[in-house]
């Protein structure tokens, strides 16, 4: 029996240190630990696909809680029993430990687990839809407040005005205009706002 730690973050700005300190702990060498820098929507995660690969029957994986793992109630349940039943590897949640198949092999044990899992794995989709829907209102209310996102507008040269003017009246090309004003020729076209005189 071999055993093995997971840890995720979302992004790689986030600091998955107190995961780490927490398998650490339990013993586990650093080369065992997978680490995923990785939304927890979906199980295609590059380390937890080798962890799976790695895995064989009677190990152990620690995570340090639930929503580590992942965050979509049905994948999660999925995950768990491919691990647990189908692999024959045991799961210990370290923030929960009744999330642990070493204890209560027997009927009760099961389903004790099972139905914490259920539990569990429903508050972390939960959230993340709350998240998700807390981030679509802060955005609606920002743009009520005429906060712009994405890139600022570049800044149109000096002589934009009388180089558009003289592309609209047929004068120059989009190629001479857009060198003039030295912008790429699609920007140019979309500032200029339209076709020159004669070309519909």
């Amino acid at each position: 029996m071999a055993e093995y730690g997971y840890v995720r973050v979302s992004t790689k700005d986030q600091n998955m240190h107190r995961q780490m300190l927490a398998l650490r702990e339990r013993g586990i060498p650093p080369e065992r630990i997978y680490q995923d820098y990785q939304s927890g929507k979906d199980f295609e995660r590059p380390q937890y696909q080798l962890l799976l690969r790695t895995l064989k029957r009677d190990d152990l994986l620690y995570v340090t809680s639930i929503d580590r793992l992942g965050r979509n109630y049905q994948e999660i349940q999925n995950q768990w029993r491919l691990l647990t039943l189908e692999r024959g590897v045991d799961v210990c949640v370290l923030d929960m430990p009744l999330l642990d198949t070493r204890r209560g092999k027997d009927l009760l044990g099961t389903f004790v687990s099972d139905l914490v899992l259920q539990v569990l794995s429903f508050a972390a989709e939960h959230e993340r839809e709350s998240i998700r829907r807390r981030q679509a209102e802060g955005i609606a209310a920002a743009r009520k407040r005429g906060v712009r996102f994405g890139r600022p507008a570049r800044v149109l040269p000096d002589n934009f005005q009388e180089v558009r003017l003289r592309y609209l009246a047929g004068e120059l090309s989009v190629r001479e205009a857009s060198r003039a004003c030295n912008m790429p020729h699609s920007t140019f076209f979309e500032r200029a706002g339209g076709r020159r005189q004669g070309l519909l």
